[in-house]
């Protein structure tokens, strides 16, 4: 399992059936909303195993499966 740190860049290598945004009141959008291979920044660490990460269209919250790390 791979651990971030804040600051962090990342790659979306597998999508969730659908992504919730990181907004205060999270919302579902349907997984299409990213897509496999793009990257983004690792804004934040929220419970259950889930991170912040901003992309160009907006940000969202993704579990450790979901990402992997850009050398």
């Amino acid at each position: 399992m791979s651990e971030f740190t804040v600051g962090d860049r990342v790659r979306i290598i597998a999508l969730p059936p659908y992504i919730k945004t990181a907004d205060p009141m999270p919302m579902l959008r349907p997984a299409d909303t990213l897509m496999i291979g793009e990257e983004g920044t690792v804004i934040d660490r929220r419970p259950a195993g889930y991170w912040s990460v901003r992309f160009d269209r907006g940000a969202f919250l993704l579990e450790n499966k979901y990402l992997e790390l850009i050398s």
